[in-house]
């Protein structure tokens, strides 16, 4: 846990939500025990737990990303984040496209692909899961809802999991 000067602690919450899904929360807060209590209890309203320090972190690892929109060509982006120094290159297009990199590369790696004409709208270091957890049905159902309640807690800054809901079952909700 980290203290800035304003006396705000920095923190890191971990837990697992429906069907086994991972958690990892980015928090801020200068009430940590408060905080504590309304993730847990958040968790616990949607069929989750919070786990200790480490219980899901070491299932995420931080990258750099940058994400471009629909509507550009996936071999363009490609070649040219590939050239950059970017890792990987994901996405199907209809959701947008995501530039992994080292996050110590963000920044060449954006600088590069602006030089290149592809300029990203988001662009950021996060945590990324890559093993996944597929859902569906009613857990895939509470985990949306409990992902979302989280989001919604008053500290929480960044929520990340590794579970994996299929569009078309989204698209059924």
């Amino acid at each position: 846990m980290l203290v800035n000067p304003s006396g705000a602690q920095v923190l890191q919450l971990e837990g697992y939500g429906p069907g086994g899904a991972a958690i990892l929360l980015e928090c801020v807060t200068v009430d940590a025990d408060g905080l504590r209590a309304r993730v847990r209890g958040t968790f616990r309203h949607y069929g989750g737990y919070l786990g200790a320090d480490g219980a899901v972190s070491y299932l995420f690892d931080r990258v750099g990303r940058l994400h471009f929109g629909p509507g550009l060509d996936g071999g363009r982006l490609a070649r040219a984040a590939l050239e950059a120094g970017a890792e990987e290159v994901v996405g199907e297009g209809r959701s947008g496209w995501d530039v992994l990199t080292d996050p110590r590369e963000l920044e060449s790696v954006r600088a590069a692909l602006e030089r290149a004409g592809l300029r990203a709208p988001e662009a950021g270091v996060i945590e990324r899961a890559p093993l996944t957890v597929p859902l569906s049905g009613g857990a895939a159902r509470r985990m949306r809802e409990l992902l979302a309640a989280l989001a919604e807690v008053e500290g929480v800054r960044n929520v990340y999991s590794n579970v994996e809901i299929s569009g078309a079952f989204l698209a059924d909700v």
